[in-house]
This record gives structure tokens, C-alpha cells and sequence, in this order.
């Protein structure tokens, strides 16, 4: 087991010791499965989901003294390794700093989810970053409705998924009709498929603390919603699984 460090060492070479475990960690046959399951331009090491957590989780323990400001730059560091590991590592990382999460604006934010270009990345950021930062009131309501319009599909879908810890318990949710489906109804009509995707998890998400409110909504825009979004959010509300 790795030996934790007495002092938090300077983020750039923090940045450096985390790539180099998860690159130790990583596996060419998980590199393959990743590189198909969710396609990116950037590198990507093959780090299975327990190794990056207990990557995360030790390097949480090692950083939990040090300053807002040096997390951040960490997690700025490892996102501009353009690694996709690396970039949940960030989002995992800051997302169990509470100091840092605190320190988030609008602007910090959005750099921090610039350039995701796959599902993978973009559902980590969402949840873990983005989602958490505007339940907590770190971004508001116009940050979302920006990415919501963007022409960008993975920004849309950040939209959506951002709307996930609005609503589950697990992530400190209670449960926001209001907001959630502000963003589902202007996404609506929109048939990209990572797009329809993150209207039905969204939906899906909301239908656990407030079911009426999924109810009414999908009689409202029946004929507008994707196939996809009426079978699994149907299925959410009547069995309490997507595909029973």
C-alpha cells in the first residue's frame, strides 16, 4: 500500500504521481472494451471502475488537508491530460473535497467539463461535478439552460445528467420537478441519441421522489417524446425498473 504522503505535494507533480497509477493500473484489455464502449479522442489507460476508485479514494485520504485552491488546479491538471481515467479521477477526487466543491463557479465548472467528448466522461462529470455544484447553488439555473441549447451534443447531455443529483437521494437529492423538467422540455424534440438517453435517465431519476410530476409530464408530451423515453421511464414508474 502506497505510503501517504505528512504534506499534500504541489499539484503539478500530484497530477504526474496520479497518471503515472492509473497508468500502472490500467489494462489493455479493459483499454479495448473502453475505446468501444465509449469511443473518445482522447488517450484512455484501461482502468477498471474498483482500481480507479481505490486510486481515488487513497489520494482523497492524502489531499484532504490541503487547500481549495490546490485541489482545484488538480483536478484542472488531470483534466487537461485529455486521459479519460485521468478525468474521472479529477471529478471523483474534487467531488469528495468539500472546501473545493465550495470554491466552484459557473466559469470553473464549465472549464472543468470542456472538451468531454463521450458518455463516460460527460454522466462522471455531470454527477459527480456539475449536478452536485448547482444543487449546492455553485451555478445556477441560466448555466444549465446554456449548455442545454448548445449545439454540442455532449453539452446536452451534460445538461440533463446534471439534473441527476437534483433527485436522488444517493447524491443528496430531494427531489426538483421545477428544474428537472425545464431541461427535459427543452430537450424534448431533440433525437440524438445521447440526447434521448439523458432525457429518460433524467426522468427516471425524478420518478422516484416525485412520480406525479413524471406522470403528468409524459401524458403532457406523449407524441413529442422518443419511443425510448416512453418505454423505459414507463417501465421506471410501473415495475421500479428501466427494463424489467
Amino acid at each position: 500500500m502506497r505510503k501517504i504522503a505528512a504534506k499534500p505535494r504541489a499539484p503539478r507533480s500530484t497530477v504526474a504521481a496520479i497518471l503515472a497509477e492509473l497508468r500502472r493500473v490500467g489494462r489493455p484489455a479493459r483499454r479495448k472494451v473502453a475505446e468501444w464502449y465509449f469511443p473518445s479522442a482522447m488517450r484512455t489507460f484501461g482502468v477498471a471502475a474498483p482500481d480507479l476508485r481505490r486510486v481515488t479514494r487513497a489520494w482523497s485520504r492524502e489531499l484532504r488537508q490541503a487547500s481549495a485552491r490546490d485541489v482545484l488546479r488538480l483536478a484542472q491538471g488531470l483534466v487537461a491530460a485529455r486521459v479519460t481515467d485521468a478525468r474521472t479521477a479529477a471529478y471523483e477526487i474534487l467531488s469528495r473535497h468539500p472546501p473545493a466543491m465550495a470554491a466552484l463557479d459557473a466559469r470553473s465548472v464549465t472549464a472543468l467539463g470542456r472538451g468531454n467528448d463521450n458518455w463516460g466522461s460527460v454522466d462522471a462529470f455531470s454527477v459527480l461535478v456539475a449536478g452536485a455544484a448547482w444543487r449546492q447553488g455553485r451555478i445556477d439555473d441560466s448555466v444549465i439552460a446554456r449548455w442545454a441549447r448548445s449545439k454540442g451534443r455532449w453539452w446536452r447531455r451534460t445538461a440533463l445528467v446534471s439534473t441527476v443529483p437534483l433527485n436522488l437521494r444517493s447524491r443528496g437529492g430531494t427531489g426538483d420537478p421545477a428544474r428537472t423538467l425545464a431541461v427535459c422540455e427543452r430537450l424534448v424534440d431533440d433525437r440524438d441519441d445521447m440526447v434521448v438517453k439523458g432525457v429518460s435517465w433524467a426522468l427516471r431519476a425524478l420518478s422516484v421522489p416525485k412520480p406525479a410530476a413524471v406522470h403528468t409530464f409524459l401524458a403532457r408530451h406523449r407524441t413529442r417524446l422518443a419511443p425510448r423515453v416512453l418505454r423505459e421511464v414507463g417501465n421506471k414508474l410501473r415495475t421500479g425498473r428501466k427494463n424489467p
